[in-house]
């Protein structure tokens, strides 16, 4: 009995150690349980922290992203409008181009531009954006000029969003019936200065730093484009008082240039007149003088001869002087035709040459000739290109000393075969040069002084010349020698 209570409490013993190892297992387990659902709270509690901040993320992104694209839209508004203002040049039409859809791009409901009119001393509004008539002349009826100019001098821009003046800005909203404002001046350089003014009534409304700096941009926009608009009505006036004037000009010199053509005309009829008169008793007293010479109406003393010489020597160069008249006023007067036609120009010269080659020995002047190959010939009138060569060489021949050169130089030049006439004499001064070709003009120097001449050879040298529709002119320095140029027109070698 003994052995069985023993049995039985060694069993009891076994079955509570059972019984208590499971049941610590099973606390374990519980206590790993609670443990995970407590990490499971917290991970849930940090999910739905991450959510909320996800939501208030995209909550504050969303707004990041409205207010962006109202500073898009309000850049994209400023943009179109400094576009179409930049383009006009018209002080009357520049704020047509801003509109109220424009203005409400940029945050604002309503808008007021006034410029100032100094002669009136007064402020006038070039622009209603979201205002009655009656509310328009209300508010520039009130405006207080000295207050509003006095902001315009500051050249700064003042709001609601940043103003250390409260009344000030209690006084505009006032004015203006908004809640939130901004004033701009407008400032040019040249043209009529002012102020824009845009607001809002909306309480809901925000304004920003950057809603005012737009509106500074603006107002710096308008005030470039009124300068230009100034400035192009300044240069238009001046263009048109220039086209005036140069139209006034042209009149006067029109009439001036047609009483020169008179007077020109008049002066060439009557040398022709006082020539052709001159030419019949020169005739006469060269006749008798020659019938005297010969003294086929009795001897003649040698001091008679001597004066009947002079006499006739003088008329020859009168002749001369008159003939070189009338060609001059007939070459004028279109009435010599050049009888043109193809020449050897190396026959011309030679020929010319041969009529002074008795003078060139005696001074020992060496001429030198240089003809170009493709400026042989030339389309001219014979007689009157001899004389172009006898003034010109015969003045080389005059005004260079005894040794020393002369050169004759051809070239081509498109159509026009040109003729460089160069000497090494006593050259021509500069402030000679550009009358040298005028009629009865003479250079004063000692050899022109020591010669008589008439001054009329280089004037017709470039009449006849022109009347070819050639052109000539002189390149010189004193003491160093002078080149005459001209330019003929060229000709094909014929048959």
């Amino acid at each position: 009995m003994l052995i069985l209570y023993s049995v039985f409490f060694y069993i009891f013993l076994l079955i509570i150690f059972i019984l208590t190892t499971v049941l610590f297992f099973k606390i374990e387990k519980i206590k790993a349980l609670n443990s995970r659902i407590d990490r499971l709270q917290k991970l849930v509690s940090e999910l739905d922290e991450q959510a909320k901040l996800i939501v208030r993320t995209d909550i504050e992104l969303n707004k990041t992203q409205e207010e962006l694209d109202k500073k898009i839209m309000a850049l994209y508004a400023l943009q179109h409008i400094s576009r179409e203002i930049s383009k006009n040049l018209d002080e009357s039409t520049i704020f047509n181009h801003v509109q109220s859809s424009y203005i409400e791009d940029m945050g604002f409901e309503k808008s007021l531009i006034f410029l100032w009119d100094d002669k009136k001393r007064e402020f006038k509004n070039v622009l209603n954006i979201g205002y009655s008539r009656t509310e328009e002349e209300s508010i520039t009826h009130k405006l207080e000029v000295d207050l509003y100019l006095k902001l315009i001098e500051t050249n700064k821009t003042i709001s609601s969003f940043y103003s250390s003046d409260e009344l000030l800005s209690k006084k505009i909203k006032e004015l203006f019936k908004v809640n939130l404002f901004v004033i701009a001046p407008i400032l040019p350089k040249e043209g009529t200065k002012g102020f824009i003014f845009v607001g809002t009534e909306s309480s809901g409304a925000v304004l920003t730093a950057g809603n005012e700096e737009l509106i500074g941009i603006l107002a710096n926009q308008i005030s470039q484009a009124l300068e230009n608009a100034r400035l192009f009505e300044k240069t238009w006036q001046a263009q048109q008082e220039l086209e005036r004037k140069i139209e006034e000009k042209t009149m006067q010199l029109s009439s001036a240039l047609e009483e020169i053509k008179l007077i020109s005309k008049r002066k060439t009829d009557f040398v022709s007149a006082v020539s052709h008169e001159l030419r019949t008793p020169l005739t006469s007293i060269k006749g008798y003088a020659s019938i005297l010479l010969s003294e086929s109406l009795g001897p003649l003393s040698e001091a008679v001869k001597e004066r009947l010489e002079k006499i006739n020597r003088h008329s020859n160069e009168l002749t001369k002087l008159v003939n070189d008249l009338l060609d001059i006023s007939r070459i004028e007067a279109g009435k010599i035709v050049m009888k043109e036609e193809v020449l050897n120009l190396k026959e011309i010269i030679l020929e010319v040459l041969d009529l002074i080659n008795v003078q060139l020995k005696e001074k020992e002047i060496k001429l030198t000739v240089d003809l170009a190959k493709d400026a042989e010939y030339v389309l001219a009138d014979r007689q009157q290109l001899e004389r172009v060569f006898i003034n010109l060489l015969g003045n080389a021949l005059k005004f260079t000393p005894p040794k020393g050169k002369i050169f004759i130089k051809t070239s081509s030049i498109d159509k026009l075969c040109q003729i460089d006439i160069t000497d090494t004499g006593i050259g021509i001064p500069q402030e000679s040069l550009r009358s040298i070709f005028d009629e009865f003009y003479r250079v004063d120097n000692p050899i022109n002084q020591q010669v008589k001449g008439s001054g009329l050879g280089l004037s017709l040298v470039k009449r006849i010349v022109e009347a070819h529709g050639g052109n000539i002119w002189v390149r010189s320095k004193l003491n160093e020698g002078s080149t005459f140029s001209f330019t003929i027109p060229k000709a094909e070698k014929t048959g």
